[in-house]
């Protein structure tokens, strides 16, 4: 009986999620400016974090650049080539705001248009804490929030020079930041 308890239990919380399936993946953001690592939370960003992979996985973000500067914002990229075109996504995805991630220092999010399951390949990473402004509000529409779906572990010096890249008067470079590829780690 003890047995099947632990049995159950277990089940349980597998089918909630809260079983751990192995290490969270992890990639690096090769740049033209240095390399950043970044741990994926697929156990609070499923639809996300598996979104985000395939463009990995189909090495769609090589060549591509961070196209938005924010100083102390953000720094965001994957959705334009280096000769300034934009590239297109596949078909968007599911906000996964509600995860009770935060866009705080040191975390990606997902870009997307102000239709809350608009984001497909742009994402972002936190170069202030931006919690007050783009994480979800409960209550009135509008403000959905932005999904937070992993966080730099490395080189975070590295998103912080390209945070600091001069810009024209919007906040595009005005000198092109690579993404030259971003590749899973293999995790030990």
């Amino acid at each position: 009986m003890r047995r099947f308890l632990l049995l159950s239990a277990m089940l349980a919380v597998a089918l909630v999620g809260g079983c751990d399936s192995g290490p969270s993946p992890v990639v690096v953001v090769e740049t033209s400016m240095g390399n950043f690592k970044v741990e994926l939370n697929q156990a609070d960003a499923p639809i996300t974090v598996k979104n985000f992979l395939q463009y990995v996985d189909d090495k769609a973000y090589d060549g591509t650049i961070f196209h938005r500067v924010i100083k102390g914002f953000v720094i965001q990229g994957g959705g334009y080539t280096e000769d300034g075109k934009h590239k297109q996504g596949r078909i968007p995805i599911k906000n996964e705001a509600y995860n009770g991630l935060s866009n705080k220092r040191g975390t990606i999010a997902m870009a997307r248009t102000s239709d809350p399951n608009s984001a497909t390949n742009e994402f972002y990473v936190n170069c202030g804490d931006n919690s007050r402004t783009l994480d979800r509000k409960s209550g009135s529409k509008g403000e959905e929030g932005y999904c937070v779906f992993g966080k730099v572990i490395e080189g975070m010096d590295v998103v912080d020079r390209i945070n600091q890249v001069a810009t024209d008067t919007g906040d595009w470079p005005e000198k092109p930041v690579l993404i030259k590829s971003i590749r899973r780690v293999e995790q030990k």
